[in-house]
């Protein structure tokens, strides 16, 4: 008995070969580029499950070390922020000395205040990818107000401190009767509370004196952020705002200034050291995030040579693979070609 076969049965058998093939070169291709079956599940059987688990381990190390480059971009812009604080520190530093010892005129030495205040908060109110770094946990918030601006908080309740204590405004003509002591006895029971105390956070800043904790290892955090609250931040401010304030009155007696720019040397002397120290602590920091994502790239690369092992592909296979699968693939066409020409018109 003979069995008949049509060219429509032949076409459409070479049509199904052509599609498990084109479904098979795409799986290879994707092994020949990634070094890895495509289909792990099906190539592992019940070893998926221990790929699984390391993949697993796999993606949260690279997530740790991801979070480190961040912490270490923050903390390398706050050292440079911090050191940019502590030149202009040492600057009204010399500047006060100067003025004490009658080489700088009261001017220049509320020039420099006035820089200073400005220097203070732009570096204190850095960004980096969109978050204030200074602002402790509130990263989405200004840590630092501009003394200098309409309607400042902080202006206004400096102003009113002083109201408050002498009876009369900075640019009052009795501000010329203002004695050392008098002075002395404002900056401790006014100024030094505005500053140091909880005064702070009213007036100037918006920061939370918690800093940003990350998680630098498996097993490991630390503290990869500092606040604008800052005790050295706090003292160089105060500084900065009482020469720039008092010394733009065109009335305050000499001893008062005098008194002044005596403590503010002092006062500036302990803020360096303080934001010096700060400074010293970012450090190390640093370093523990630096030696913590190396210890995290070793652990990163004994999985994947692990991953390598369950997943990993010949590629010198697949590549022959592709080739064959390629060459099949084309002789498909060929023959569909050929037989979409036959006819029984043509055979007759």
């Amino acid at each position: 008995m003979a069995t008949s076969v049509s060219t429509a049965t032949l076409s459409q058998s070479l049509r199904y070969q052509l599609t498990r093939m084109q479904a098979e070169l795409v799986k290879a291709n994707s092994e020949v580029a990634s070094g890895r079956v495509a289909d792990v599940g099906l190539s592992l059987g019940a070893r998926t499950t221990q790929s699984i688990s390391l993949n697993r381990d796999m993606a949260r190390l690279d997530g740790i070390v991801d979070q480190n480059s961040l912490a270490s971009t923050r903390l390398t812009t706050t050292q440079d922020a911090l050191s940019q604080l502590i030149g202009r520190a040492q600057s009204l530093r010399s500047t006060l000395s100067a003025g004490l010892s009658g080489n700088a005129a009261s001017s220049i030495s509320m020039a420099d205040a006035k820089t200073t205040l400005s220097t203070m908060t732009s570096m204190l109110n850095t960004t980096v990818n969109g978050e204030y770094i200074f602002a402790g946990i509130n990263t989405d918030v200004r840590p630092l107000g501009d003394y200098t601006a309409t309607g400042s908080p902080a202006k206004a309740a400096f102003d009113a401190g002083f109201q408050g204590f002498f009876g009369f405004s900075q640019n009052d003509p009795a501000a010329a009767n203002i004695t050392s002591a008098q002075m002395e006895s404002f900056l401790d029971t006014v100024v030094v509370p505005q500053f140091m105390g909880t005064d702070w956070q009213a007036n100037w800043s918006d920061a939370t004196d918690q800093t940003i904790t990350s998680r630098i290892s498996l097993n490991e955090t630390a503290s990869t952020s500092v606040s604008a609250n800052a005790d050295g931040i706090r003292k160089l401010a105060m500084v900065a705002t009482t020469i720039f304030d008092l010394f733009s009155s065109s009335t305050m007696s000499d001893a008062a200034k005098s008194t002044l720019m005596t403590r503010g040397v002092t006062m500036v002397s302990d803020a360096i050291d303080d934001i010096t120290a700060l400074q010293s602590r970012t450090g190390i920091v640093q370093k523990q995030v630096t030696d913590a994502s190396a210890r995290l790239k070793t652990q990163m690369n004994v999985l994947d040579g692990a991953i390598g092992k369950l997943e990993g592909v010949d590629p010198y296979e697949a590549s022959t693979r592709v080739n064959s699968l390629l060459d099949q693939i084309e002789t498909s066409y060929a023959l569909t070609a050929r037989l979409q020409k036959l006819s029984l018109t043509k055979f007759l």
